[in-house]
């Protein structure tokens, strides 16, 4: 009698983005161009963060210049606009979301990951918005296409709505607020499906636990200098240990990703690579 095959958590290492002026001749080799630095990317690590996506929309033949640049079972992970986070504060954010979803992130097809909505500090929680917001994000790309066919007319001729498949979609949020330890924060958590981020900030921000989602969704800024410093061996092996026990944790199959982002002295791409070892994070041959 034959079984189902166990399907495994995966805990993936990457970075938050990828082109940073002090990697290159450190990480990035001397005389690699800059058009093939997502390429090495690729090559060594099983995932990345888009954070232009946060400054400002993207076009579709980004996205499609991106998937095309790391093996098929790359994933990026996406980084929620500003304008609907940081602008709007969640609020009246249907538009700015199918404008979102419009720009180009379906084109990633089986490569696109999970989306990170990053609050600000300002940012308080509200149960009523917070729900609301969460409300309208969609769960499958099927969904994220419908959404996004609501786009208003500043996207005219720069959009992508297709997708080759309907897939799960899954969103992260970090909170920046000490005003979201707040027990209907998991309970909105629970009902919409979204995961809580970890975030190690140097202790400038609040650092949550995650919550009972399929994902557990890490971002390190850095633990002793915000954005600047590299983690030790032993910092990194707490990290590792972390990562393990979540991926299984109450018998419950949690997908890890984690992100470097103490990028400004270069540290992020080395501490990615060093972690991904200790949790067996190693990508396909491209």
């Amino acid at each position: 009698m034959s079984s189902d095959p166990v399907i495994r958590p995966r805990i993936r290492v990457g970075t938050s983005g990828w082109r940073y002026p002090s990697w290159r001749g450190d990480f990035y080799p001397e005389g690699l161009v800059q058009r093939a630095e997502l390429e090495y990317i690729g090559a060594r690590m099983s995932t990345v963060e888009l954070n232009g996506s946060f400054y400002s929309l993207q076009r579709p033949a980004s996205y499609l210049r991106w998937r095309e640049s790391v093996p098929d079972d790359f994933i990026f992970a996406v980084k929620g606009s500003r304008y609907i986070t940081h602008m709007l504060g969640l609020r009246d954010a249907r538009t700015a979301l199918a404008n979102f979803f419009a720009s180009g992130l379906l084109a990633l097809g089986p490569t696109l990951g999970p989306i990170l909505w990053q609050l600000p500090e300002r940012h308080e929680f509200e149960s009523e918005v917070l729900d609301e917001f969460l409300g309208l994000l969609p769960r499958s790309t099927g969904a994220a296409l419908e959404l996004a066919r609501a786009h208003d007319e500043r996207m005219h001729g720069r959009t992508w709505l297709e997708t080759d498949a309907d897939r799960p979609l899954r969103h992260a949020i970090e909170p920046r607020s000490h005003s979201f330890d707040d027990p209907r924060l998991r309970t909105l958590l629970r009902r919409h499906g979204v995961a809580l981020t970890v975030a190690d900030t140097a202790g400038r921000w609040p650092r949550f636990e995650p919550n009972d989602a399929d994902l557990v969704y890490v971002r390190l800024h850095g633990s002793a200098e915000l954005y600047a410093s590299g983690y030790s061996p032993g910092e990194l092996r707490t990290w590792a240990d972390r990562c393990l026990a979540w991926s299984s944790a109450d018998g419950i199959r949690r997908d890890v990703h984690v992100y470097f982002d103490n990028d400004a002295k270069g540290h992020a791409p080395h501490d990615a690579l060093a972690l991904a070892r200790l949790v067996g994070d190693a990508p396909s041959a491209s």
